[in-house]
């Protein structure tokens, strides 16, 4: 008498992958239709691909990714590797690039390096094993264009956004950050303020130098000089901003205004004037930069640069896209512009 499998290897029997196959033949279709509808295709007739679909469901036919790469000899998928996902301007890029490229049948895997170099070679090694055909990096602080070359390959489909990187020939895609600056400051002048401190991001990255650029250009062109000690540097996060809010009122003369590097600094500047007894939009005047959704709603709503940090997520998938389709094509930079929101914390001098 033969005994019957245990319940261990009964469920082992029952867990048998479905195939494309096993769709097929429920459906009355060939493998060839099967799979067209699993890729997206236009080709199928709207009612088979419903009857496709509806098998698909109720087979729980789990899509083997990998395995088709690997016949297709190509990759469906595209890296996003953010430097600070806390950053909601970068939580808004990352939504629109993935909403970009689904719409394209690519799958988009997100690391985060924390601005982190280090951290950011490990991510980008271990994003590697999964062979996707490119890359969007918004580089880390103090990143190293060789360093990258050696896990991405100097022939990888790569489009850096935000940072740029001597050395790296690839895609670029970047704000007008010298521009949005300019901007801020002229507005700032025009507000009647004439001591105005440029506050946020660290010197040595190329955003952060480039809106300083654009902020010490307007200065110049009202004829005042730039005070070394209102140049304040600090992580470009609302804490350290808040934290660092002190060094504007270190010397006896204070500034009454500030450009700040980004909307989370300026966040965390005026959360630092208020517990100073100082009103921002009031008694001191705060621009930011990149229109983050809270921006508006702060107290008081931010001036501040528009950036449509989704519509940039969207573009940097288009570009990259585009790369693909032109992989020897010359390297592209793409400069998308900004414009100035006036809000109530950017207010006139007062006195």
């Amino acid at each position: 008498m033969n005994e019957a499998p245990d319940g261990k290897d009964a469920c082992k029997a029952g867990k048998r992958a479905v195939t494309v196959t096993d769709i097929a033949r429920a459906v009355g279709v060939s493998r060839a239709t099967v799979s067209l509808v699993l890729r997206g295709s236009p080709l199928v007739n709207v009612d088979t691909r419903a009857k496709v679909e509806a098998e698909l469901r109720r087979q729980r036919y789990v899509y083997n990714r990998t395995a088709a790469n690997l016949r297709r000899r190509t990759s469906s998928s595209i890296a996003l590797v953010i430097n600070d996902l806390s950053n909601p301007f970068f939580a808004e890029f990352a939504a629109g690039v993935d909403e970009a490229l689904g719409g394209k049948g690519y799958v988009t895997l997100l690391g985060s390096t924390g601005e982190s170099p280090r951290r950011q070679q490990a991510v980008l090694t271990t994003l590697m094993e999964h062979t996707p055909t490119g890359f969007i990096l918004s580089p880390a602080e103090g990143s190293d264009a060789a360093q990258l070359h050696q896990v991405l390959g100097a022939h990888a489909n790569v489009l850096l956004f935000n940072r740029e990187l001597p050395g790296a020939e690839w895609d670029f895609l970047t704000l007008d950050n010298q521009q949005g600056a300019y901007l801020a400051t002229r507005h700032l002048l025009e507000r009647g303020h004439r001591q105005i401190a440029f506050f946020g991001g660290h010197a040595a990255s190329s955003s952060c130098h480039q809106r300083r650029t654009g902020y010490q250009q307007a200065m110049a062109e009202a004829g005042l000089q730039v005070q070394p000690s209102w140049m304040i540097e600090s992580a470009p996060n609302r804490l350290e901003a808040a934290a660092r809010t002190g060094e504007l009122f270190a010397d006896g003369e204070r500034p009454s205004a500030a450009v700040c590097y980004n909307d989370t600094v300026a966040l965390g500047l005026m959360l630092g004037l208020t517990s100073r007894g100082v009103r921002p939009g009031g008694d001191f005047a705060v621009t930011g930069f990149d229109d983050i959704s809270e921006a508006s709603v702060a107290v008081p709503p931010l001036t501040t640069l528009t950036a449509d940090p989704r519509e940039r997520g969207r573009q940097a998938a288009a570009l990259l896209l585009q790369r693909l389709a032109n992989p020897d094509a010359p390297p592209l930079r793409t400069v998308a512009a900004v414009q100035l929101r006036i809000r109530e914390s950017s207010a006139a001098r007062q006195g």
